[in-house]
């Protein structure tokens, strides 16, 4: 493997790029590594009852607007965090997306989805708790769901890291 470092004082943000012929373990290592070291937050601050508690990003199932305060849900909880969606967009990794003006949906938590002509309907592992699709960004999570699978085919090692 070669490796290659450039320096320049004028990059004002760090970009990494891999380039291979083939993923290998080595390169898997290496991705799933930069991966956990990238500017995205593990866990977020949510408070529920004047407790805060620190919720991990891969545990919250989805965020969404309620009456101006957003809210992370859990399997069974719900916590007000201090973020507006937009900052959550912003701040979260590719595993979440926008699904409607008001939810954003943990890519990686999604069990079914139920699909009619006038809804979408997203259930998820081990809970109650469902949200919908709006058409507007049907196509979108289409899209993604797709390229996840897509990936998860192509380098079935990865399978656990990018979800189904």
């Amino acid at each position: 493997m070669k490796v290659k470092l450039e320096l320049d004082p004028d990059q004002k943000e760090t970009e990494i790029t891999i380039h291979a012929g083939q993923l290998t373990p080595e390169i898997e290592r290496i991705y799933q590594q930069l991966q956990m070291d990238s500017d995205h937050p593990d866990q977020i601050e949510g408070m529920m009852d004047n407790t805060s508690y620190y919720l991990s990003i891969n545990d919250i199932l989805f965020f969404e607007t309620d009456a101006k305060q957003v809210m992370a849900h859990t399997t069974r909880n719900a916590y007000f965090v201090k973020y507006k969606l937009y900052e959550l967009e912003n701040l979260l990794g590719g595993q979440f997306m926008r699904i409607s003006k008001s939810t954003i949906l943990n890519l990686d938590q999604i069990y079914a989805i139920t699909k009619s002509i006038s809804n979408c309907q997203i259930k998820f592992h081990d809970s109650y708790k469902t949200v919908y699709v709006s058409r507007r960004y049907y196509r979108d999570l289409n899209d993604r769901l797709k390229e996840r699978r897509a990936l998860s085919w192509e380098r079935p090692v990865l399978e656990g890291f990018f979800g189904a």
